[in-house]
């Protein structure tokens, strides 16, 4: 097993012997239960889907459920050894490993070019009309539209977003906490999920 989904708790720094200083994100990882499998003679390929935050509830017929916060499907080479109901904890990432984070990034609402795409204001003279505005957008009569990708202004930010390459600094199995380098996309107490990167082997000719 080599992901895992975790809670955002902030950014901090971590310091090493010979001084010096990592900026670090925390990440709270609670412990992560297997709830179904995917296999390959079902579906077509071997995956586990976990959840965090389960909560018991019951039918109207009195059945017993368990209703997850969050889920996330996570593909595996082999299910061997995979048990629906056990738990994923914090140990699968060790530290100095390396991962990839996906999440969804902070969302800002309307904005304009500038902020948006970092255009350049125009003259901030009291004669000057273009101060803040995109400029031209379309062309002549031929095609007569504006194409398609075209930077306007619009809503910004609320997207998802993936990290790779990040190295793990710390991985603490008794505060169940992950420190990864460098932000990480969303606002504080979002999920995000984590994947652990393979090593690529390196062959020297």
């Amino acid at each position: 097993m080599a992901g895992l989904i975790a809670k955002k708790i902030g950014m901090s720094r971590v310091f090493h012997e010979d001084g010096t200083e990592i900026p670090v994100t925390y990440l709270q990882v609670d412990p992560n239960v297997i709830v179904r499998t995917r296999t390959k003679d079902r579906d077509g390929y071997d995956a586990v889907v976990l959840g965090v935050g389960g909560k018991k509830w019951k039918t109207r017929k009195g059945k017993e459920h368990t209703r997850f916060l969050v889920q996330k499907e996570f593909p595996v080479p082999s299910l061997e050894g995979v048990t629906v109901g056990s738990e994923v904890t914090v140990e699968v990432i060790p530290a100095e490993s390396t991962v990839s984070v996906v999440g969804i990034s902070k969302g800002k609402g309307f904005a304009g070019v500038i902020k948006r795409h970092h255009f350049s204001s125009g003259p901030s003279s009291h004669g000057s009309h273009h101060h803040r505005e995109p400029g031209s957008v379309g062309m002549r009569a031929k095609p007569g539209k504006v194409l398609r990708g075209k930077r306007m202004p619009g809503h910004m930010g609320f997207e998802r977003v993936t990290i790779k390459h990040r190295p793990v600094i710390v991985s603490d199995a008794t505060e169940k906490l992950l420190a990864i380098k460098g932000a990480i996309p969303g606002p504080k107490g979002a999920f995000v999920f984590i994947t652990k990167e393979e090593a690529v082997s390196s062959k020297k000719e």
